[in-house]
């Protein structure tokens, strides 16, 4: 945790130089505060939080499965668009999310030991009879 937290600090201060020349914040009107809100809640919601349930995954699943999560984004920018904005979901999401949906459980495996272990298990019963 205090890695990715250095990491987003030095980031920030290397950038602020680059940020003061070009975009001259002090000319620019000030910010309102819902815009305050929103920056709050990005940083502390869509940043921190993720942070925070990235390592906490790293250190329970390991880095396979943890990127195997990243998977998941295009499902649940879909949902959250369908289920907040008012979007409609198309046959091809549906695909999408099918296509997603396997790829994951062929990275998996799981499906795929469970298919041979029941085919071996029935030649092991058919030869037997």
């Amino acid at each position: 945790m205090g890695t990715a937290t250095g990491q987003v600090m030095a980031s920030s201060l290397i950038m602020l130089p680059l940020v003061m020349m070009l975009d001259r914040p002090w000319t620019l009107p000030p910010p309102s505060l819902t815009a305050i809100g929103a920056l709050i809640g990005v940083a502390a919601i869509s940043t921190a939080l993720a942070y925070v349930l990235y390592f906490r995954i790293l250190a329970t699943a390991g880095a396979t499965n943890l990127l195997l999560v990243t998977f998941l984004i295009p499902i649940s920018a879909i949902l959250l668009g369908t289920f907040f904005l008012g979007e409609s979901l198309l046959p091809r999401h549906f695909a999408g999310i099918a296509l997603i949906g396997a790829g994951l459980a062929a990275i998996d495996g799981r499906l795929w030991r469970t298919v041979r272990t029941a085919i071996d298990h029935r030649k092991g019963t058919t030869s037997e009879q």
